[in-house]
């Protein structure tokens, strides 16, 4: 395993992080983790070289936390830094941090939290969190020796909105969705550039695009990749292509099966800056435009279609139907638009206000009930 010097703790963390948010589950339910196999994957992935385990409060509806609390016994939670986010939205007024945050601790078994981090970090949610103060308390804990280091996952819409939340603070790192679909997507590589600027070590989340990269991959995706050569599968071009990035401290990956914690093992044992040639990231930069090539609907997240009088997102469902296209209806597409999406497609009026508006002349009202109808069945 390679690791990565993280010098706010004087330690080495395994390039390989094992993210907890997409654990096996029993038919279907993605409450009822399959502790078992869950806990044989952990433990071979801790024996294997991996130090960084990163969960949250809502991950398999509450149940992660306190899965992780029972998996990491036997000596294992002292192997790790273990990670887990305040989710501020679950909760009515800032009195109830503390009780929060103890109901974690409880959870996990453990008196201290190596990495924790404000969860889902993005502009409208930034005002609350700057007025409930989350970032003082979370140095009183860590002065109380409950946190070690204070983070944050940023799931904003600009680089302008990541780098207005890293000057707030002294933060000791952050985390960030890249993969080389998504350079100009959140905060982007211009975000991991500006946090590199300013010493803050780069969590990465989503290096596969929630395991799109290895579903559904239509013949000219395949052409590309094969013409790379080596044998190397798309994972692990995707994985090589994020350990390609010096400022990336782990690569967080959400593993729910133990042919993909070996598999992983295997390629971030064998990867790191500089081991990409320039053909090479031409090659990967040729899959990404083809991926936008067969993009159904090119919506180019200019937002002239909003606000929407039902306060749909349009943008981003599209997106989300643009995905299901190109990589196929994965469990963590359907995951991600029923746990992220607060208003969905089929709230829709039909109002037709937006399309008029559209300067790429979409067809919205037919592209939400088209996705209301995908999901519906998914």
């Amino acid at each position: 395993m390679k690791y990565r010097k993280f010098a706010a703790a004087d330690t080495d963390v395994s390039l390989l992080g094992f993210g907890a948010m997409r654990l096996p589950v029993i038919d279907g339910d993605a409450g009822k983790i399959n502790e078992a196999e869950a806990t044989r994957m952990l433990r071979h992935a801790i024996n294997g070289g991996v130090n960084y385990i990163d969960t949250a409060y809502v991950y398999h509806m509450r149940q992660c936390e306190a899965f992780l609390g029972r998996a990491l016994a036997d000596g294992y939670r002292e192997k790790v830094l273990l990670a887990t986010k305040m989710p501020y939205w679950v909760i009515d007024s800032p009195d109830e941090m503390l009780s929060l945050f103890d109901e974690q601790l409880e959870k996990l078994k453990t008196d201290y939290i190596d990495m924790y981090l404000i969860h889902d970090i993005r502009g409208e949610t930034w005002d609350q969190i700057q007025e409930w103060k989350i970032w003082d308390f979370l140095v009183k804990q860590r002065e109380a020796g409950r946190i070690r280091f204070i983070g944050f996952s940023f799931h904003g819409e600009s680089p302008a909105e990541f780098k207005m939340v890293l000057d707030a603070h002294q933060w000791d790192f952050c985390q960030l969705q890249i993969n080389f679909m998504d350079k100009d997507i959140q905060a982007g590589l211009e975000g991991y550039d500006y946090a590199v600027s300013k010493g803050v070590p780069i969590v990465v989340m989503e290096p596969l695009k929630g395991g799109r990269f290895t579903s559904i991959i239509k013949p000219s995706i395949r052409a590309c990749w094969d013409s790379l050569g080596s044998g190397r599968t798309p994972a692990e071009w995707a994985l090589r292509w994020v350990a390609n990035l010096p400022g990336v401290i782990t690569i967080l990956s959400g593993m729910n099966t133990m042919e993909q914690v070996e598999e992983n093992i295997r390629v971030l044992s064998d990867a790191d800056v500089g081991m990409l040639s320039e053909p090479e990231l031409a090659k990967i930069d040729a899959v990404a435009e083809e991926y936008r090539k067969l993009t159904a609907y090119p919506c180019t997240a200019c937002k002239y279609c909003l606000p929407c009088t039902a306060d749909i997102d349009i943008p981003d469902i599209i997106e989300r139907r643009n995905s299901v296209d190109l990589y196929g209806m994965t469990k963590g597409t359907k995951f991600e638009y029923d746990m992220y999406v607060p208003v969905k497609a089929s709230a829709c009026t039909e109002c037709g206000k937006c399309e008029p508006e559209c300067p790429q002349h979409l067809k919205i009202i037919e592209i939400m009930k088209e996705t209301t109808e995908i999901f519906k069945q998914a």
